[in-house]
Formats: structure tokens, sequence, C-alpha cells
């Protein structure tokens, strides 16, 4: 069903502006490249109403303690992983929060894992065996829309209860038709017909940002525009929370430090303790009690003191 007329995808049409790019100068190849890219924000911007009802799927399904699942084969399985694993660093969201599955495991990351795609059931087998349950999310990638494997992968998981997002970019994909909320982003043919790690995967890994991004911002994982969720690992995220204490709060980078070393290195009650001028376990209950919004736990813990 789904590797009829390939041809007919837009992803597979051959752009006109390239025709000629074997003849032209390095200047005049990136010159096409660079032009065919200036095209894909906009593209991205015609479907924001779908990527905003797929973050409110997302978010609602980790609120009620539900998993996020990106579900990919080749360079789409591998924006999955890009953007699960860069999670946990920047949000200190659990491991097993965002999780990315690829066709072929992850030995497909760097090398390709020969008719891993084309099986529907090895894309249900991947969820089982990760456990998915009905609360969780499943976002199942493939730019030509129609990979077997991803639409296994939905149709597993909308028999097991879970939402499902596709995201491809071809219009009236086989995988939309197996998904929730269809972001269907038509970036066009690319600069060597086919190559869908160009454009399509920019689209993409555009958007993934966006999911991640916006559902992390509405669970609370940011304070203005900071990561007050950083996880504190190495020299420079320590840098970095120490500088979003001092930005936030107004004091001096000694102090912020200080602070920093009393919560160990947990930058939200550091960020409390300082401008409410409580203690340590004062700002983990008002944090506690604001569901992690760290605006809402400064309100809580100076309500009553003006």
């Amino acid at each position: 069903m789904c590797m009829n007329n390939l041809s007919a995808l837009v992803t597979e049409m051959r752009n006109e502006h390239s025709m000629t790019i074997d003849t032209m100068s390095t200047a005049e190849i990136l010159s096409v490249i660079n032009q065919e890219d200036m095209k894909v924000a906009q593209q991205v911007q015609e479907v924001l109403p779908q990527v905003e009802q797929a973050v409110e799927k997302i978010y609602q399904s980790l609120k009620r303690g539900g998993r996020l699942f990106y579900v990919g084969a080749g360079t789409s399985g591998r924006l999955g992983i890009l953007d699960a694993v860069e999670c946990p660093p920047t949000f200190s969201t659990p491991p097993d929060l965002i999780q990315a599955v690829i066709a072929g495991g992850f030995n497909a990351f760097e090398q390709a894992v020969e008719g891993a795609e084309d099986s529907e059931e090895l894309g249900a087998s991947d969820l089982k065996n990760r456990g998915l349950t009905e609360l969780d999310v499943v976002v199942g990638i493939a730019a030509s829309g129609r990979t077997p494997y991803v639409l296994g992968a939905l149709n597993y998981a909308r028999k097991n209860g879970a939402a499902t997002i596709s995201l491809t970019s071809n219009k009236n994909a086989t995988i939309s038709q197996a998904a929730e909320v269809n972001i269907e982003v038509e970036t066009g043919p690319e600069v060597i017909t086919g190559s869908t790690r160009m454009k399509a995967a920019t689209a993409h890994k555009l958007i993934l940002n966006m999911l991640t991004t916006t559902t992390m911002i509405k669970i609370g994982k940011v304070y203005e525009n900071l990561m007050v969720d950083v996880k504190v690992s190495n020299y420079k995220l320590k840098e970095r929370a120490i500088n979003i204490v001092s930005t936030i709060t107004g004091v001096s980078y000694e102090s912020a430090k200080d602070t920093l070393d009393e919560t160990n290195q947990e930058v939200k009650p550091a960020i409390v303790m300082l401008k409410a001028n409580i203690t340590f376990e004062e700002a983990k209950k008002a944090i506690y009690e604001a569901n992690g919004y760290v605006r809402k736990a400064i309100e809580l813990a100076t309500k009553g003191r003006d």
C-alpha cells in the first residue's frame, strides 16, 4: 500500500531551479541551495495551526504522566534522536520522558540498516517493547509520508489508545490517515531530487524544536526566556546556571554561585530563595505547590508581604 507511485510525491519531483546544477560553479551551487532553504521557514509557518494542535496533545500527555515517542527511519529517525537526547541536559527531563525509536535500532544512527524501514510489524513491535500505553503520544516522522515502519508504529499506537501525530513533507500522506493530528509541511522538490535530508529534514527539525521547546515552556521548564531547569553536568552548564541566577535575581556572580552550591546546582530553588528571601526548604516547598512554575512559586512565597 505504501510503496506505490513514488514518483508522484512532491519530494521526489525534480526542482526546476537546479536542473543544471552539475554545470554550475561552487558559488552558484551554494546560491541555489540557499535560495531553496529560505523557502523552508515560510512553509513551516503555513502549518503552525497543526503544530499547535500537536503541542497540545503532547502537553496533555505529559501532564497525565505519559511520554513522547518519536518514530522514524533513516534521516527522520535520526532527527528524532537529535531532539530527544537534547531534552535531559536542557530541561532536566528524565531520559525516558522523550524517546526516539528508529528503524533498525540505534545502530542505524550511524549506518543504514537495510530493509528495516519496510516492515510495519517492526514499527509496532519496537513500540510494544517500549511499553507504550494510552497515556503516551507518538509522533511518526516520514518525509515521504508512507514509510511502512512509521505507519506500523502509528497504527499500533492508535490501537492502544495513545495520541498520534504525523509529520511529513507530502500532502494527503498515508501516515496522516493513521494519526489524529497531521503536520504536512510541503517543502517542495529538493535541490538534488529525492534527497529529503535537505529541505524536508530542515523543516522537520524546525518543527521538532517547536514541539519540545513549547511543551517544556508550558510545563514550567522556562522562566522569562531562560532555561531554569538546566541540568548542571559540566563546566559550561555550571557557568550558564550561575549566570541565569545572577541575571534573574540581580545578585553578584559569587552570590549566585554560593546559592547554587546550597541547592545542589538546582537553578529553580536558587532563584526562588533569592527572589523571596527564603530558605532552600521553603523554596522547594513553594516550587512544589506551584507545580514547578518559578513565577508562581515566587508569588506564593512572597504573598502577603507587601
